[in-house]
Order: C-alpha cells, then sequence, then structure tokens
C-alpha cells in the first residue's frame, strides 16, 4: 500500500502544486479545485476505518505522502485532515465530509452538549468549514466543531500559511465522542508535532535536491562551485540533517501503530525542528543571492522549514520536557524508558 501511495501522490502533487501555484495561494485564495483533487484521490480518510468509509490504512503508509505533501510544498491542510479523520475515527465517528483541519491547543471545554472556549493556531482555520478538537477537563472528548460558528482572529505564519484563532461559545459540535481510553488529552498536539516532522523531512528532501542542482550548474571561476570543497562539505552537511530528518520521522510513524508513540513523535519533532534551521541556511549559503529573490522556487520551502519547526511544540518546548523527564527517570530509568519508548514523567500538556 505504501508504495501504491507514494506513486500516486507523486503524480498527483507534480500536477497539482507548482511552484506557481503555491505562490498564487499566499494572497489567502483558497484553492478549491486543488482540494477537490485531492479529496477525490482519498487520501484524507486513508486512516479513517473501512467500516467508516475510510481505506484503513496505517500511520506508516501515508509517511510518503505526508513527506511528499511538504516536498512540493502543498498549500493545502492534507496532512491535518489526515490526522483529524484518524483521530475522528479512533473514537468511532465517520470522518469529516470536506475540508478538515485540526486544534492542537486551546482552552475548549465541553459542557451541556456545546463547546466554549478558545483553538489557537488553527492551520487553515479561516478556509476550511471543520475542525476536529479534543475538549479539556476530566473526561476529554473528540469534537467536531463547524468554524463559521467562531469568532475568527486570523493571521499566517512566515510561509503566509492560514493560522488563525477561533473563539466557540456554547456551539453545539457536528459530532462528538469520548476520547478512547487511555489516550493522552494533548494527542492531537503530539500528532501535529509527529505529522511537521515528516513535512519538514519531505521539504528538506526538496531543498536538498536543489541546492545540489544548483551546485552542479553554476559556474564560478571556469567551474562548476559543486566541484569546490567548502560546497561540497555544506551540501554534504544539509543531505545528513535531511537524512536524520527523514529516519526519526518514518520511525515515529512506523510505531504509531493503533495510537502515536508519545517519545517516538516528540524526537521526531525535535530532530526535524533542528535539522529544518540548518537545513534552510545551508540551502540559501549554496544558492547564493539567488536563493533570496522571490522568482526563485527555494524560498517556498525554507519560509516553510521555519515556519513548522515551531508549529505543534518548538524544539526547545519538546526538548525541556523531555530532558526534564530523562533527569526524573535517573540512570536506573533511563534505558527502560528508550526501550519502552516512555518516560512515566513525559506527560501531556493540559489545557
Amino acid at each position: 500500500m505504501r508504495q501504491m501511495f507514494d506513486s500516486t501522490v507523486e503524480r498527483l502533487f507534480a500536477d497539482l502544486a507548482s511552484p506557481a501555484a503555491v505562490l498564487a495561494c499566499e494572497d489567502g485564495h483558497w484553492p478549491q479545485a486543488m482540494w477537490t483533487a485531492v479529496e477525490e484521490s482519498g487520501f484524507p480518510v486513508a486512516l479513517a476505518p473501512e467500516a467508516l468509509g475510510g481505506a484503513g490504512a496505517r500511520w506508516t503508509d501515508v509517511c510518503g505522502v505526508i513527506r511528499l505533501a511538504g516536498r512540493f510544498n502543498l498549500p493545502l491542510p492534507l496532512p491535518e485532515a489526515i490526522l483529524a479523520n484518524w483521530l475522528l475515527g479512533a473514537a468511532g465517528l465517520a470522518p469529516a465530509a470536506g475540508a478538515v483541519t485540526v486544534a492542537g491547543a486551546g482552552s475548549l471545554r465541553l459542557r451541556d452538549g456545546v463547546v466554549s472556549g478558545e483553538a489557537l493556531d488553527v492551520p487553515w482555520g479561516d478556509a476550511v468549514p471543520l475542525v476536529v478538537a479534543v475538549t479539556g477537563g476530566a473526561e476529554p472528548a473528540v469534537v467536531l466543531l463547524p468554524t463559521g460558528a467562531a469568532r475568527r482572529r486570523d493571521g499566517a505564519n512566515v510561509a503566509a500559511e492560514s493560522r488563525a484563532a477561533l473563539v466557540f461559545e456554547g456551539v453545539a459540535p457536528v459530532a462528538q465522542a469520548p476520547l478512547p481510553a487511555g489516550w493522552p488529552a494533548d494527542v492531537l498536539l503530539l500528532g501535529g508535532a509527529m505529522v511537521r516532522a515528516a513535512q519538514i523531512a519531505g521539504a528538506l528532501e526538496g531543498v536538498l535536491a536543489l541546492a545540489t542542482t544548483y551546485a552542479g550548474e553554476r559556474v564560478q571561476f571556469g567551474k562548476p562551485i559543486g566541484s569546490f570543497q567548502a560546497i561540497q562539505h555544506q551540501v554534504a552537511v544539509l543531505a545528513e540533517h535531511a537524512a536524520a530528518a527523514v529516519m526519526a520521522a518514518e520511525a515515529a510513524f512506523a510505531a504509531a501503530d493503533t495510537r502515536i508513540v508519545r517519545l517516538q513523535a516528540i524526537a521526531a519533532k525535535i530532530c526535524a525542528s533542528e535539522a529544518a534551521g540548518i537545513g534552510a541556511s545551508v540551502a540559501h549559503a549554496v544558492h547564493g543571492a539567488i536563493g533570496f529573490t522571490h522568482e526563485h522556487s527555494l524560498h517556498l520551502s525554507t519560509r516553510r522549514l521555519w515556519s513548522w519547526r515551531s508549529e505543534f511544540g518548538s524544539a526547545s518546548a519538546w526538548s525541556q520536557r523531555l530532558g526534564r523527564a530523562v533527569c526524573a527517570a535517573g540512570s536506573q530509568g533511563f534505558w527502560p524508558g528508550v526501550t519502552d519508548g516512555r518516560f512515566d514523567t513525559l506527560q501531556e500538556q493540559r489545557a
């Protein structure tokens, strides 16, 4: 299934997400035709159970899809939709009809059948009709909310991708169900971190290809700059970090069988976020002045790298939590914590 998914989505994105098409979306225009094509492909519901209308795929099957979304700078919430519909299916709810996104942070509460509170940094919250969130409190619930019923504070990240705050006041969910027993209330924050790690890995693969091609074509002092040892070293550093991000993301997705494994997801986001900053810097260094121009496509990837590394938890935020957990476990608990995939004190963030 993985090979079929990857080959299909690569052809789809190559047709849909050209640099010109991605750049055209930066004025806030929602690319409806592009989303329709992606939705018809079935990938937004890939992880939903077959009994509920999905494909019944596993996280490891869609890691390549999400990496390709990052590599092609897809200006759509496909990774968020995959995550949203996975959680809806795990809670026994049908996939969302149409475009859907997720809220990984906020202060939502479900009382007497209605939701109130704020959902923060919602990707494409100003454009999609539905958002999946987990409410706080003693009994967390998975809720599917209409974004049109919220007051919005619109914003955008460095890549000009919409990021909105949604304020709900007594809004009845489109659908709701208890969060599966034993699941952490910050499952969407954790899932978002894992998804962003895969997108970063894909974007790094893209900038590596651009840098390698440019180094082979740009001639200075009578020969391609890729023949100079200093450039070779920089490209090697970029390749190293791209490979590390890819493997960290693949490991996290492989571990997420029936549920997301906290340690692997956090490790993937830390690794990818660190690689994003280094990789973008190296790519621009190799390209020189041309890489900073609006006309060159490099900025489509590097601006996303700079944005995604901070979304759903930055490297420093996750590293601090991981470090505290390791210290609390002590020398006796370190190796069991690594091999178990968890540390007892590495708990979810409470809203």
